[in-house]
């Protein structure tokens, strides 16, 4: 009897299979569109709140009034990302995504009306605010929408695509948004600076929201719908979260480092103060980072699934520390460009292995109470990252804020792995599937 002993090849997989997929390509587009717009948002109102504080004050209060743009952003996501992770649940996503985008809408109109119209300030932040809770009501149900769009063999694939897409939105977002406010484009004086790049910004979420409208609707389970919201059930993510380790300690992980390391929000200082490049290298600079994360991506989209994930992870975020301190000790603009190149890399390593975690773990059922969990931590990190840096640049300076981070966040790794030494033992991504929680917190209730 002859037996073929030899092992069969391994399946090739498609690295364009997302792409394939219709639906998908509408949701792509839905959301370079949305980030698109909120790059050239944030990098428009950033010079502005800066130039306006730098201007008749000092340097350190600028400092002061970028870390207040943080707190802004992430005050909604604080209160309202929850509730809006059970409005996924309990309603159709598309929906949901489609009137947050309107709301969000309507809101850069007037703040673009409001910056042509030189109101104090504080109107300028109360708008922020008002967006940001449009953005925390809706991302729950876009980020649990993907996998209904999506299947479950092909998802690291569109998460490493839709990461590219992101990071696609912010190269040519910030660029093209500093470019504007500069005035370097050569275009007539009525369509360069703030309130004209906030009009783009305008345009792009009706884009976004028109481009979602065509996804099409799910029938939403009528036992779910009618549930009525408690306590339990709006805690439920949380609760999820907390028994499942792999999940919590990857989202922790992301936040603290991103906490301390992240310095977006001191670029306005670093290209006027200490690099001398004005309002355009703010664009540049936020264009390295995800220059950095496209490259990744691309990567991670063609090569073989990550077969040791966490330990990835952890090596990643470590070096997203060490380019963070090379970034806040350079007086060149090169190195801080490769630096920040570097950082959006690594970053980008983290971002596809947390997101794959998050959703190919979290039944269906509770994919939008899990996802307005992670929100949180994702703009916990940012935003309150943003406050971080302008307080401690305030205090300290920016540079000790910088480096100081990016110590803190190689530090964090070392207390992550002693802490949660499951993250040692994450495997393969194509591996995961749902897991249902012990007391029901997988079902929905």
């Amino acid at each position: 009897m002859d037996c073929d002993t030899t092992p069969a090849p391994p399946e090739k997989r498609d690295p364009y299979a997302a792409w394939k997929i219709r639906n998908y390509q509408l949701y792509a587009a839905s959301w370079f569109s949305m980030t698109f717009a909120k790059q050239i948002e944030t990098v428009a109102i950033c010079i502005y709140i800066y130039q306006t504080y730098h201007t008749a004050q000092s340097t350190e209060q600028g400092a002061l009034a970028l870390g207040w743009l943080g707190l802004v952003q992430a005050l909604p996501v604080m209160v309202l990302a929850i509730p809006g992770g059970q409005i996924a649940d309990r309603w159709d996503r598309r929906t949901v995504v489609t009137m947050t985008l309107a709301m969000t809408g309507a809101v850069s109109l007037i703040l673009a009306a409001a910056v042509y119209g030189q109101v104090p300030n504080l109107w300028i932040y109360l708008l922020l605010l008002a967006g940001a809770m449009g953005q925390a009501l809706g991302g729950p149900s876009r980020t649990a929408l993907l996998p209904q769009l999506v299947p479950g063999e092909d998802f690291s694939n569109a998460v490493a695509w839709n990461s590219t897409v992101f990071h696609i939105a912010r190269v040519s977002g910030p660029a093209l948004g500093g470019l504007i406010v500069a005035g370097t484009l050569g275009l007539p004086a009525g369509l360069s600076g703030v309130p004209a790049a906030l009009a783009i910004v305008v345009f792009f979420r009706v884009v976004a929201m028109a481009t979602n409208m065509c996804l099409p609707r799910r029938a939403v389970d009528p036992d779910r719908s009618a549930t009525t919201i408690s306590l339990k059930s709006l805690s439920a993510g949380i609760r999820f979260v907390w028994r499942h380790k792999p999940i919590l300690a990857t989202i922790t992980l992301d936040l603290f480092a991103v906490l301390f390391g992240g310095v977006t929000y001191l670029f306005p200082i670093y290209a006027e103060d200490i690099l001398g490049v004005g309002p355009s290298g703010v664009g540049f600079l936020q264009s390295a980072d995800a220059a950095g994360a496209i490259v990744m991506a691309l990567l991670l989209a063609h090569l073989p699934p990550i077969r040791r994930a966490g330990p990835t992870m952890l090596w990643a975020v470590a070096a997203f520390g060490v380019a963070t301190i090379i970034f806040g000790l350079s007086p060149w603009f090169w190195l801080s460009f490769a630096m920040m190149f570097v950082a959006g890399a690594v970053d980008n390593i983290s971002v596809v292995v947390r997101h794959t975690l998050v959703q190919m773990l979290t039944p269906d059922s509770m994919r939008g109470r899990v996802s307005a969990v992670n929100n949180v931590f994702i703009v916990a990190s940012n935003d309150l990252g943003g406050l971080e840096s302008g307080v401690t640049a305030w205090l300290l300076g920016p540079v000790i804020s910088v480096v100081g981070g990016g110590i803190v966040t190689i530090l964090v790794v070392l207390g992550a792995a002693r802490l949660w030494p499951q993250i040692l033992h994450i495997g393969s991504l194509q591996d995961l599937r749902p897991e249902e929680d012990a007391e029901g917190v997988g079902t929905g209730n």
